[in-house]
């Protein structure tokens, strides 16, 4: 597949100049482009997208990012290093979910407080309007 840098710009929902800043900082190591000059993404390039976006995603910065993609082009003798940066990333996406799951409490126990507020407050408005 060869797509134009709008095809895979619309694709991953970002933008022309991040797609250039990306290939600039190495991130997408080997862009092909036409007698025109214009930039052609194959499957390749699409799957080194999908692994900068994963990690992006997970909040991993762009010089880690970068990091992780000179490993990957080096071969299979960077395995073990890339392995470690990934179990790095899974410990921070664990603090985050902790975090979040923390959060998520704090807000149930609102909520639960609101409604029962909410439900005394109304059997005390049905009693009183009883009595009238």
């Amino acid at each position: 597949m060869n797509l134009s840098i709008k095809e895979v710009a619309e694709k991953f929902n970002i933008t022309p100049y991040t797609l250039r800043y990306y290939e600039r900082e190495g991130l997408i190591p080997s862009v092909q482009r036409k007698d025109n000059g214009r930039r052609v993404y194959t499957d390749v390039d699409l799957g080194w997208l999908q692994i900068v976006s994963c990690m992006k995603a997970t909040g991993m910065s762009i010089s880690y990012i970068k990091n992780y993609v000179e490993l990957c082009t080096n071969g299979k003798d960077t395995l073990e290093e890339r392995r470690k940066i990934m179990c790095k990333q899974k410990e921070i996406i664990n603090e985050e979910i902790k975090k979040y799951t923390d959060l998520l409490e704090l807000v149930d126990m609102k909520l639960d407080y609101y409604d029962e507020k909410i439900s005394k407050d109304e059997l005390k408005k049905i009693i009183t309007e009883k009595k009238k």
